[in-house]
């Protein structure tokens, strides 16, 4: 199970070639909720989501023969995006399994970053099954979306930057799908900051992660249904297993929750941010926080990549 000083090592490879993203403040949020908030805005994250952090970190252990071949993940979002550029920044080759029914702007955006897109059906047993053969027929190497000790460590590298800033919080949120952003996030905050308490948000349509936590027993993914379609994943063994020792809490949000979330953040704080990235929100605003006056909370917005092009046609 990785540790703090996973966190800090992946913090120092990625220091020169990752975003200090911004940690935002919002007057109106804070008077609304009573409490003081802290908004960690990945979605200005090179290719737009913290997941750029744990791609790049996972890319810098690769040794000689395995930089030489290539690595492989599968993933329809955010994941293919970060590691596509990660592998582009750090000259290894990469394969990218996206399912046929992946957003045509995600997959233009991941050849855009110079990686090669291979399509597969619309299912987990594909995305695996063609990584899979990837791995066997040209000795690439595998780089989970989230069940990586080494993602996870990038992962965290986020809530690291947060409470340089911030200093001790009382609470930290951050999305939970399948679990590496929770994980490193947990493990950083704890790490620095043992009373702390760690929540994850999941969306009430998509929630393994909540079942899992409170029955303490793994439960698969079975038809995630949420706009959030970057939390519609199952956590893996690494992630429950570090999920289960270092968070506190983990809550739903529905989907007209979530909706408001992202409205909020758009018209009131004038930044685009997915639905997955403003589930962590979702407490906030509809008062589910801790009681306590003037709690500091930091909310960890995971990422901005949402597909405009609807709006913009009605533009024309």
């Amino acid at each position: 199970m990785i540790q703090l000083e996973d966190v800090q090592k992946a913090k120092r490879v990625i220091k020169e070639v990752a975003n200090r993203t911004p940690v935002m403040t919002s007057r109106t949020l804070d008077r609304q909720c009573g409490a003081r908030i802290f908004l960690k805005c990945e979605n200005f994250q090179r290719a737009g989501s913290f997941k750029f952090r744990g791609a790049f970190n996972a890319l810098s252990t690769l040794n000689d023969r395995e930089r030489s071949a290539g690595v492989v993940t599968h993933s329809s979002g955010n994941h293919a995006q970060a590691l596509a550029l990660a592998a582009a920044v750090s000259g290894v080759r990469a394969k990218i399994v996206m399912p046929r029914g992946s957003s045509p702007v995600k997959i233009e955006a991941v050849k855009g970053y110079g990686a090669e897109v291979v399509l597969c059906e619309n299912s987990l047993a594909s995305r695996e099954e063609t990584a899979g053969s990837l791995i066997a027929s040209e000795s690439l190497t595998l780089i989970h979306p989230y069940n990586d000790e080494r993602v996870i460590a990038g992962a965290g590298t986020a809530a690291m930057e947060l409470l340089e800033e911030t200093g001790p919080l009382d609470l930290l949120l951050a999305p939970v799908g399948g679990g590496g952003l929770l994980s490193g996030t947990s493990t950083a905050a704890k790490g620095l900051y043992p009373e702390i308490k760690v929540w994850g948000v999941e969306p009430a349509g998509a929630d393994d992660a909540y079942r899992s936590f409170h029955s303490g027993e793994l439960i698969p993914q079975t038809d995630p249904q949420t706009i959030a379609d970057g939390l519609r994943t199952s956590l893996g063994d690494k992630t429950f297993e570090i999920i289960t020792e270092r968070v506190d809490n983990i809550i739903l949000a529905e989907e007209n929750e979530i909706i408001r979330a992202m409205r909020f953040l758009w018209e009131r704080m004038k930044i685009v941010v997915e639905p997955s990235g403003a589930v962590s929100l979702v407490p906030v605003l509809e008062g589910r926080l801790p009681s306590g006056k003037d709690i500091r909370v930091g909310v960890i917005l995971s990422g901005g990549n949402v597909n405009l092009q609807a709006f913009f046609d009605t533009l024309k």
